[in-house]
Formats: C-alpha cells, structure tokens, sequence
C-alpha cells in the first residue's frame, strides 16, 4: 500500500523589509514628556502603572502620560499621532 505525503513550507514568503534610522537619543529626560504605550497586553496596564510611579519616585522632573490604542494589534494612526505631539519619547509596554 503507497501513501502519498504533502509537506508545507510553514516559512511561506517574507515581507521585503527596508531598514530605517533609530529616532535620535535625548540627552536627558529632565522637563520631558514620556508617553508610556499600553499596548493591551495581559497585564500591561499595571505595568505601565509601575512604570508611571518608578518615574515619579526616581525621575520626579519627567512627565509621564499613559496612552492606549483603540485595540491590540491593529495600527492605531491616532494613537501614534497624540504620542508625537504629547511627547519626547515613548515606551511600548507588551505585558507579562
């Protein structure tokens, strides 16, 4: 008895990547606005809220704003918008 065998390529075709700059580094964070990004993540939002009272006890001259997009794992040009014009930097919080 022969049985045939089909064998996928789970790899499939990858996207053409292009390559971009690193935004440039600040040099300090005093009297800047960070925006911490809650990307809704399992437990992300009491990350970022950790994160936001690490920043007031260790950083205390550096604003911090939480800021959420409308859903996980959709891009949310809004969302990216009030992130460039509220703040100096950002930190993407992904959750535990």
């Amino acid at each position: 008895m022969t049985a045939g065998l089909i064998v996928h390529d789970p790899r499939g075709y990858p996207p053409k990547v292009t390559g971009k700059r690193l935004a440039p580094r600040l040099q300090g964070l005093d009297g800047k606005t960070v925006c911490l990004v809650d990307c809704l993540f399992d437990s992300s939002d009491l990350f970022m809220e950790q994160l936001r009272a690490w920043f007031a006890e260790n950083l205390p001259l550096v604003e911090t704003t939480v800021i959420r997009p409308r859903e996980s794992w959709v891009d949310d040009p809004e969302m990216r918008a009030r992130v460039a014009a509220r703040g100096d930097a950002a930190i993407l919080g992904v959750g535990l």
